[in-house]
């Protein structure tokens, strides 16, 4: 089950233009819970620890854990209305989820027993093309992460998603294709090296020709 993050927040008492601009007076943000069968919530939440939580980045497909006046709701951003000019959060929606609900997030990839791999000891290179896969997941099952195992994978294989192990009713939103997630290279000293051989036999045998010839 993946880590949820939690935001606090309150019962907004107006709605409209009005009570929205007084909550931004008083440094919150107002905002909306709306979904899962139950009446849409107006809320207000603290503006610096929202703002934090943006700055972090992927807020839009973080699952949340929302502390309403101390009732936690678990829920995901749907949007962020914005200031045109500051680029400030303005106001915020949220999606009500239950422990069936089915939603899209990212999801990182994680990498294991890099330093075991027989490509890697020969000298190859991780290509990482994916380190975050974007899932169709159900609100109750999702990972913390997916696993790629390298330690088998040897210079010039490549790591499919079909490789990587899915919770159950879990798939990529991606279904036309069997992409990449990354892939053993070989490292730019060992072509060096193979090029440099390839120049150094030429060359003797440009010699042998030459001395043949006289």
């Amino acid at each position: 089950m993946a880590e949820n993050t939690t935001l606090n927040a309150s019962i907004r008492a107006g709605i409209g233009k009005g009570a929205a601009r007084a909550a931004r007076r008083e440094k919150l943000v107002p905002g909306i819970v709306y979904g899962g069968g139950e009446e849409p919530t107006p809320i207000n939440i603290n503006f610096n620890e929202l703002f934090k939580m943006l700055k972090a980045g992927g807020f839009l497909s973080t699952l949340l854990t929302l502390k309403i006046d101390g009732k936690e709701q678990r829920v995901i951003c749907r949007g962020v209305q914005r200031d045109v000019v500051k680029d400030l959060p303005l106001h915020v929606d949220f999606l009500r989820l239950s422990s069936k609900s089915r939603i899209n997030l990212m999801i990182p990839v994680k990498f294991l027993n890099e330093e075991t791999s027989v490509g890697l000891k020969q000298g190859g290179t991780l290509v990482v093309v994916r380190n975050e896969v974007e899932l169709k997941v159900t609100a109750g099952d999702i990972p913390d992460h997916l696993e790629v195992d390298l330690a088998e994978a040897e210079i010039g294989d490549t790591i499919h998603m079909s490789s990587i192990t899915l919770p159950k009713g879990t798939r990529p939103m991606i279904t036309d294709r069997d992409f990449v997630i990354a892939n053993i290279g070989a490292s730019k000293t060992v072509d060096l090296d193979d090029e440099e051989e390839d120049i150094v036999e030429a060359e003797e045998g440009a010699t042998e020709e030459g001395a043949t010839e006289e």
